[in-house]
This record gives structure tokens, C-alpha cells and sequence, in this order.
């Protein structure tokens, strides 16, 4: 008896979720429409150090979820960092306790063959450094926050990229 009603009771919440209007974004793999629409993003290079990171993160993070190596251009990303790192939390000899990096991106998705700019909008993180005796540590520490900082903006960048290209149901 207790089985037919849980089995009852997960029918008709399987029912009700079928009427919700979610949709999978990756529906069809590799050959559904954002994966197609990602595989043919090309990233235009991005100035310094921080750059380098987040365009290299950005092609892995499109490669992963296009599910090949790439195909025809189609799209052009273009992106405009601000990386800042601030010293705060000053302890009694006027040192700096704690730095603040932020890393900004300003992206554009422009289609390639009409030029026309179909998103245009910024991501953002940020992170703590503690400021330690050893200043190796300390800048080992603010080259770490900027490589996971890359990540996590790339990240950002392909989720809104692939939410813009998915196909309106």
C-alpha cells in the first residue's frame, strides 16, 4: 500500500513538473543550439597578465561545454578587464594586514558576419589575500587569487553566454 502511494505521489509531482517551462540549456549535446552557438565563439585577445588568464580560461571553459575543439566563427567575444588589489586592514605598525583583489569584465558578444552587438554586459569577484611576514607567500598568494579570479570570471562569462544563445521556447 505504501508503495503505491509513493509511487502515486512521484507520478503526479513528475506531472506537474513537465508543465513548469524548464527547459534543459544543453538539450541535444554537442549538436543542440547552445552547444553550436559556443563552438563557434572566437575570443579576441585580452591585454596583460589577468587577460591571458581569463582568454585562456574562457577558450577551455568553451571547449568543455561546445563538446569539440571549435568550428566556425560565428560570434566574436571581445572583454575589457579591471584588476585592482587594494591594501586595507592596517595593523599598529602601519602595515597592510589584508589586500582586496578585483578582477571586472566588461564583455561583448559581436556576431561576426553582421557586426551587430548582441550582449553587452560585466561580470565580477573579488577575494582576500592576508598580507603574511613573507612577502614571496604574500605575492605566491595575489598570483593565486588572480588565476582562480580568471576562472571564475570565465565561468561567469560562458554561463550568461550560453543563456543569451540558447533557443527561446
Amino acid at each position: 500500500m505504501k508503495r503505491s502511494v509513493a509511487l502515486s505521489a512521484a507520478l503526479l509531482l513528475a506531472m506537474s513538473l513537465s508543465g513548469c517551462g524548464l527547459h534543459p540549456m544543453y538539450a541535444g549535446g554537442s549538436n543542440g543550439a547552445v552547444a553550436q552557438g559556443l563552438a563557434g565563439i572566437e575570443v579576441a585577445p585580452i591585454e596583460g597578465r589577468a587577460g591571458w588568464l581569463v582568454r585562456n580560461a574562457l577558450n577551455d571553459r568553451l571547449s568543455e561545454s561546445s563538446g569539440n575543439g571549435g568550428g566556425t566563427t560565428r560570434y566574436l567575444l571581445q572583454v575589457k578587464l579591471d584588476d585592482n588589489l587594494e591594501g586595507f586592514g592596517l595593523l599598529n605598525n602601519d602595515t597592510i594586514g589584508r589586500e582586496r583583489r578585483t578582477l571586472r569584465a566588461r564583455y561583448q558578444l559581436v556576431d561576426a558576419a553582421s557586426g551587430e552587438t548582441l550582449l553587452d554586459a560585466t561580470a565580477g569577484s573579488d577575494a582576500g589575500i592576508d598580507v603574511v611576514s613573507s612577502e614571496y607567500a604574500t605575492v605566491a598568494a595575489e598570483q593565486t587569487a588572480l588565476e582562480n579570479l580568471s576562472r571564475d570570471i570565465a565561468e561567469r562569462i560562458v554561463t550568461r553566454l550560453a543563456l543569451q544563445l540558447r533557443p527561446e521556447k
